[in-house]
């Protein structure tokens, strides 16, 4: 069970993990074992909140398939072990990310004061302008 926060926990049988070989440091090593580790989970499948689900896969960009499924990929450290753990707590981390419900804006409106500095700005800067002329030369 992968526990992401108190109310978000996902079960085991809906991590698959698929360990393929690694490029890297390892020297012979590298050639032989696979220690890269590639995370898929079913979001579309999965037991989460439509609202997460909808934020994860904005979060997710091309990480997620068309089908819904987001797959991570970890090939960072020597060992599978590291690998799986880094994969799980980059998934970890993407749900508590999209369960954290935006704050809504809240509309504001400029002061009276703000509103006539900005007039007077602009009512000063068309002076300027209207100032600069077109020289005629049809004398």
């Amino acid at each position: 069970m992968l526990e992401v926060s108190p109310t978000i926990q996902i079960p085991e049988r809906d991590l698959h993990e698929r360990f393929v070989r690694a490029s890297g440091p390892g020297g012979q090593n590298v050639n032989k074992v696979a220690t890269a580790v590639e995370l898929r989970f079913d979001v579309a499948a999965s037991s989460l909140p439509e609202d997460v689900k909808a934020r994860l896969s904005a979060l997710a960009g091309r990480r997620m398939s068309a089908d819904g499924v987001l797959t991570i990929d970890s090939r960072e450290h020597r060992t599978q072990a590291q690998n799986r753990a880094e994969a799980r707590e980059r998934l970890a981390g993407l749900l508590r990310h999209a369960a954290v419900r935006p704050k809504s804006r809240r509309k504001t409106r400029p002061t009276k004061a703000s509103r006539e500095r900005r007039l007077d700005a602009k009512v000063q800067r068309s002076g300027v302008k209207a100032g600069r002329g077109r020289i005629r030369t049809d004398e």
